[in-house]
């Protein structure tokens, strides 16, 4: 099953550079990674300081194994002391996958 993660954040001002620096190199690192498939960044057009990064994986199992990668983990502890306030992360499957939470 194909996964979308869409990670919300919100940079402090003036730490743009530094966060761009630190996502470029985790998404460098996740796509030599089991199950990456691709990434993009999008910046909010009414707030410049939210951004959103959407990662496709080839399944959730692969997405939570870089989501606890010892070396993930370190870049996004840097991270986070360049944000307003904690990532929000949400996994999504595609629409097709629905039927499996259906009561039979």
């Amino acid at each position: 099953m194909v996964v979308k993660v869409i990670i919300k954040r919100k940079i402090q001002e003036g730490r743009t550079r530094e966060v761009f620096t630190l996502l470029n190199k985790m998404r460098s690192d996740a796509i030599h990674q089991k199950g990456y498939v691709s990434g993009e960044t999008l910046i909010n057009h009414d707030d410049p300081q939210e951004i959103l990064v959407i990662t496709t994986w080839q399944g959730m199992e692969n997405w939570l194994n870089w989501k606890e990668n010892p070396e993930r983990k370190a870049n996004e502890v840097q991270l986070e002391r360049l944000l307003e306030g904690p990532t929000e992360y949400k996994a999504c499957v595609l629409g097709t996958y629905f039927t499996r939470f259906q009561k039979k």
